[in-house]
């Protein structure tokens, strides 16, 4: 029984959501992602992926699914050429504190109403619902480039959302996503995969939702809505997954140590499925 990881999972998975998104935001205990700590460092990880990939972003309609509540990484597509950016996140509400100090640099993007920074509509799109509705869905105009970075393995619907945003993407269009498969305390990356359904989702699961996707459920996920999937796995610890290997439940396990040690994967999916 690893005590040093139960402890923190226990607390982490009790802790009210709003504290939870108070320290992330702040970057206190929670390290945020790169999209929120280094949002030109983000920006131009996609410029160069899609640029490998044969894709431009100039000109284009791109749309951040899970964009965190701060405005700063469309500002950065924005700058790079983007026509027009759709923000996607049901749960991250705008974070004013933060946005409102993007304004000065940012007043043909963003504008001030009463304390709160809202897109100008015609080169920000702002989406707070759930994409898997249908009436939601209808009202956002198809993209021709479709980001995330580490969204996915947080979540709980991965088939459906898949199928949401492939209808989101157009006929020519590329999705670009970065996901984390690791558990996200991350000086043990796949002791997440040592429990029970019933004790993950019942005592050790954080608040912000860890689906425990392995490698080959996104291929699977992706491989059906789209014609072309490019996962590409850029990095792996097979030491890690070694010394835990007898631990880990037979359903995280195929027998490939290549597949069963990745950490991290990179996926390009083209031609939706519709």
């Amino acid at each position: 029984m690893n005590l040093k990881y139960l402890i923190p999972r226990l607390a982490r998975h009790f802790l009210p959501e709003k504290l939870v998104r108070f320290l992330l935001l702040r970057g206190w205990i929670i390290r945020p992602g790169i999209e929120t700590s280094s949002p030109a460092e983000a920006a131009e990880r996609y410029k160069i992926d899609l640029a490998n990939a044969g894709v431009k972003m100039q000109g284009k309609s791109i749309l951040i699914f899970g964009y965190g509540g701060r405005f700063s990484l469309a500002m950065e597509l924005l700058r790079l050429g983007a026509a027009h950016i759709t923000l996607v996140d049901k749960f991250a509400p705008p974070d004013d504190a933060h946005n409102l100090g993007l304004l000065p640099l940012n007043e043909e993007y963003l504008k001030e109403e009463q304390g709160c920074v809202t897109p100008h509509p015609e080169k920000i799109t702002l989406i707070e619902q759930d994409i898997l509705s249908e009436d939601v869905r209808s009202a956002i105009p198809k993209v021709d480039i479709l980001l995330s970075s580490s969204v996915y393995e947080h979540l709980d619907d991965v088939e459906n959302i898949t199928k949401s945003l492939a209808m989101l993407t157009k006929p020519e269009g590329i999705q670009l996503h970065y996901v984390d498969l690791r558990d996200h305390y991350f000086k043990y990356p796949f002791e997440m995969l040592c429990y029970s359904k019933k004790v993950w989702y019942g005592w050790l699961n954080p608040s912000s939702n860890h689906n425990r996707y392995r490698v080959w459920d996104y291929r699977q996920a992706f491989e059906q809505h789209f014609a072309d999937v490019n996962l590409v796995v850029t990095e792996r610890d097979e030491t890690a997954f070694e010394a835990i290997h007898p631990r880990i439940r037979p359903e995280f396990i195929r027998g490939d140590l290549a597949e069963d040690s990745v950490t991290l994967i990179k996926v390009i999916a083209r031609q939706p499925k519709l």
